[in-house]
Formats: structure tokens, sequence, C-alpha cells
């Protein structure tokens, strides 16, 4: 299998999953913004909708959309723990949340890559405020969204919620999701993720994360020069 992926936008959680399951595949990151593949050529011949992440399976099968491939993913490596069995309950209370994520926080979450002026940009954070609350109490007394383990909705949640730290927002009234945050960011699946993909959307670099205390990572003046992803819709 081949996962195309961008540095830190959301086929991380796809990169996140395969790492934990550990299925061989191999990684090519794209320019998403550009629709470059990384040796050259266009990413949009191989996948027109341009966008990642997208799967290539072994015979020649393009997936995309996290939903569907995080799945697949999990299915495949028959990690009943990342994503329950089908007709299970468990089951669908993974997929409520990544549906949760897919269509409230992620999409409410993206008009901040636009270039937008002050007055909208302090709405939609605002919006945001409320999104952030849902997670911060489903995560009260528990460790992942679902209980005592890793599921493909956390994997989902993590990079969507770093996002965060890219846009400078105070997550200081948000205790359980930092602690979030910071369990994942320890997880060899997710630092050796953020390893292979480099500097990109997700702040939180894995060679710091044992040496810099989270709290580094609140708002500043950082601002997004650089990464080549400043007006792209994730």
């Amino acid at each position: 299998m081949k996962l195309f992926a961008h540095p830190g936008a959301s086929s991380l959680s796809v990169h996140i999953l395969l790492r934990e399951t550990e299925l061989p595949f191999e990684l090519e990151v794209v320019n998403v913004t550009e629709k470059v593949r990384a040796f050259g050529g266009d990413y949009r011949q191989m996948n027109p909708r341009g966008m990642v992440p997208a799967l290539e399976l072994e015979d020649g099968t393009i997936l995309t959309e996290n939903l569907v491939i995080a799945q697949y993913v999990c299915d495949t490596a028959g990690r009943v723990d990342l994503m329950p069995a089908a007709g299970s309950r468990q089951r669908y209370e993974v997929m409520e949340w990544q549906s949760f994520i897919a269509t409230e926080l992620h999409k409410a979450t993206s008009p901040l890559f636009w270039p937008l002026g002050e007055e909208a940009k302090s709405f939609v954070r605002k919006r945001l405020s409320g999104k952030y609350r849902v997670v911060e109490d489903a995560l009260q007394g528990k460790p992942f969204l679902t209980g005592n383990h890793l599921t493909a909705a956390d994997a989902y949640l993590f990079p969507i919620l770093s996002w965060a730290l890219l846009f400078n927002i105070d997550l200081s009234g948000f205790p359980n999701i930092r602690g979030f945050l910071r369990r994942m960011g320890k997880r060899p699946s997710v630092s050796n993720a953020l390893k292979a993909e480099g500097r990109g959307l997700v702040t939180i670099l894995a060679d710091e994360i044992e040496t810099k205390p989270f709290e580094a990572y609140a708002p500043t003046s950082r601002t997004r020069s650089g990464t080549g992803l400043e007006t792209s819709p994730w």
C-alpha cells in the first residue's frame, strides 16, 4: 500500500493508524497546495480530487476520505481495538465520533486556513470553542474518546486538535484536550509519523516531545511562514 499525505494534514490520522497496525506501507509526501507529487507530476492524475489522504492498494485501487481509509486499514489489520467489529455498539460509537470530528470539528477549523479578516477569524474561533467543549467533556475521566484505549477516532482527533496550536488558539481552558495532545504526541506511532512527514501543520515536533514542556506550545507570535501551507483548505 502507498499512503499519499501532506505534512500534518488530516491524512496524519491514517498515517498514525498504519503505524499502529504495523501494516506494510510506503509513504509519499505530496504538496497538496500545489497538487504536486513528491518527485514531480500532477497529483490529480492519480487522485482527481486532489486532496489527502489517498491510499493506493496493491491492485491499484485508490481509496480516499479519512473515515473510509481508517476503516479499511483497521479491518485489514484485524484491529478491533482501533475499529470494533462490524455491527457492534462499540463500532458505532467510534463512527459517531469520527462523524463529529469530520463534520463539526474539522469543517469548523478549515476556514482558519483561508485569507479571512480578523472579524471572520474571531467568529470561527468562537464557534470552535463550543466544539472544543464537547471534546473536553467527552475526555473527562478517560484518556481517549471512547474509553481507556486508542481508536481510529482518536487518531483523527489528534491532527485536527493540534491545529489549535498552529493558529495560536488558547487551550488553557481545556485541560483534558491538552492532556490528550500530550499523550498522543508521545505515542511511537505519532512521533514516528511526524518524523517521517517533517515539519507541517502539526507544530508539536516529535523530537521535542520529551524535552520541551507542552506549555511551550501555548499561543505565541508563531507564524506559518515557510511551511508552504498558508492558504491550503484542509
